[in-house]
């Protein structure tokens, strides 16, 4: 067998550059010993029709990934192909030849994992329906694998643990069962949009797929007519993931929304977030700063529900703790634990509602206060207090846009001239996603897209646009990830005065935007023009003014 001419020059330049996995040189070194070629696998696109042509526990087993037929023969990637006897098993089980090549043994495992083998094992698991409960593991938690869901001999525990199972491959943040006339549909929610996880399923089956999940959650099975509301954990590749559940009864029966928290993954992004890695603009960035190190006043972030404002939040949280400040959160509920600050759970059941638990916090002695959220007259009016007899309120409200917070605040009785003086800033903020950059390409933009975004079709049919083509690391979504767009309002003399005068917020406007504030639609263009986002994606979030 003759060597792979370029093997010893790839290992050079592996050699060379430090910051290449270890187990890349091993598989590599590898290669070079067995005399065959190597794949890093840094491109590889799935074949679905050669998957599906594999029995997934083969390649599962023998951690091995096809690339193409040749012939008889079947051209694949192994970790291990040292391993003779697995070699012949696996010829003998797909009855070919094999043509092997050597790859790194973690980025088989990981395309396995996200590949179509996994969908199938979904698609399969919808095949036959009998009831079966639970089984728990000795230490109380549900324990999910791959492993598992294709050992599993009771279809329902298969369909349930394996559509968890892909949601969290697929980096989904939740997952809906709904109930419609004749079928049960499953959907998962990537990056804030919903996509269909699989195919439809019997309606007949969904009261099982429900009781399913109503025993996870400990929820009463024998009632349908009210909502219920629920939580499980399972431990999946040695991490511990937490899942809220709510069922809500509809005119077809009871549906199913799964919220997915996976807090040890989450708390790994936090040890390192700040506002770099939301992807505000610079400038935005560095006026934010500047009023996140005042001693006093409020910082308002605002936006819809699910647009990152906690996360903005916790990222300027992240970037002030010291241990010479204390700083102390009160959260409904607390999602992410961040270490040095104190962190407090709102219990309403049991009478500590934001303002009674802001009330407590102020006797604590703080330098900077966090209220999740503003929903009424009392806490607004402590917030503000708070800002105005020198600590640093963070805080969200619920508005559209930053002039619309003002208005919110008067309708809670809040004093205006109070409101202007501790206000520092107000940020409000959407999500977009983020064009993956694995398969991003230029993308054909029509002239009704150019006008339906309110830009000149002349002066930009021939501007650069992306897009994502799809491919296995964003699940063929063309996305991966989100980011921030943001308009942010520097409270000047000016601007407090023309609040002050109960001035139309069209005037509030023109002034902000005079003195240099850039609005949420100029700051989602400049992202697709910096080819980070899409015209699709930033017009089902912006409005063109």
């Amino acid at each position: 067998m003759a060597t792979d001419p370029n093997l010893e020059q790839q290992l050079v330049i592996l050699e060379q550059d430090r910051e290449v996995h270890e187990e890349e040189r091993e598989a590599l070194r590898l290669a070079e010993r067995l005399q065959l070629p190597f794949d890093p696998l840094h491109e590889f696109h799935v074949d679905p029709e050669l998957f599906r042509t594999i029995p997934v526990e083969i390649m599962l087993r023998y951690q091995f990934l096809p690339l193409r037929s040749r012939g008889e023969a079947l051209q694949v990637v192994m970790a291990d192909p040292s391993n003779v006897v697995a070699v012949n098993e696996v010829e003998l089980v797909l009855a070919r030849p094999l043509e092997l090549s050597v790859g790194p043994a973690k980025r088989i495992a990981d395309i396995l994992e996200k590949s179509e083998s996994t969908q199938r094992v979904l698609d399969e698991a919808t095949e036959g329906f009998s009831m079966q409960l639970v089984q728990e593991a000795d230490d109380g938690e549900e324990v999910l694998s791959i492993d598992r869901i294709t050992a599993d001999s009771s279809p329902i525990i298969r369909l349930v643990d394996s559509v968890l199972f892909n949601a969290i491959q697929r980096r989904a943040s939740d997952i809906h069962i709904e109930t419609q006339d004749r079928e049960v549909v499953v959907k998962y929610r990537i990056d804030g949009v919903l996509y269909q996880a699989m195919k439809s399923i019997d309606k007949r089956h969904h009261t099982t797929i429900i009781s399913r999940v109503k025993v996870m959650s400990e929820l009463d099975i024998a009632e349908k007519r009210i909502p219920q509301d629920g939580r499980f954990k399972v431990r999946f590749s040695g991490r511990t993931i937490d899942f809220r559940v709510s069922i809500m009864p509809t005119v077809h029966g009871e549906d199913a929304v799964i919220r997915i928290l996976d807090k040890e993954s989450t708390n790994a992004e936090f040890k390192t977030l700040n506002l770099d890695v939301l992807g505000f603009e610079e400038d935005t960035k560095r006026q934010l700063r500047k009023f996140i190190n005042e001693p006093y006043g409020m910082v308002l972030v605002t936006g819809p529900t699910g647009s990152g404002k906690t996360t903005s939040l916790y990222a300027c949280l992240s970037e002030i703790r010291s241990v010479e400040d204390k700083i102390v959160t009160i959260e409904d509920p607390v999602e992410y634990q961040l270490q040095g600050i104190t962190q407090i759970p709102v219990n309403e059941k049991k009478g500590l509602t934001f303002a009674r638990g802001l009330r407590s916090i102020l006797r604590h002695d703080p330098d900077k206060i966090m209220v999740g959220e503003i929903r009424d007259e009392e806490t607004a009016q402590i917030a503000v207090q708070s800002a105005l007899t020198g600590h640093l309120v963070f805080t969200t409200v619920h508005a559209n846009n930053v002039v619309d917070v003002i208005g919110r605040f008067l309708n809670m009785k809040v004093d205006l001239y109070n409101f202007v003086s501790a206000l520092n800033c107000v940020l409000a903020q959407r999500l977009v996603r983020r064009i993956c950059v694995h398969c991003k390409r230029r993308a054909a933009v029509t002239d009704t897209l150019l006008d339906d975004s309110g830009l000149d079709a002349d002066r930009y049919r021939d501007f650069p646009f992306y897009e994502g083509g799809g491919c296995i690391e964003c699940n063929g979504t063309g996305y991966r990830g989100r980011l921030a767009i943001a308009e942010l309002l520097n409270l000047s003399d000016n601007i407090r005065q023309l609040i002050l005068d109960r001035r139309s917020a069209a005037e509030i406007k023109r002034a902000a935007k005079a003195e240099g504030m850039r609005f949420l639609r100029e700051s989602a263009l400049q992202k697709v023009f910096a080819g980070e986002t899409s015209l699709y994606d930033i017009n089902k979030v912006t409005f063109v003014e």
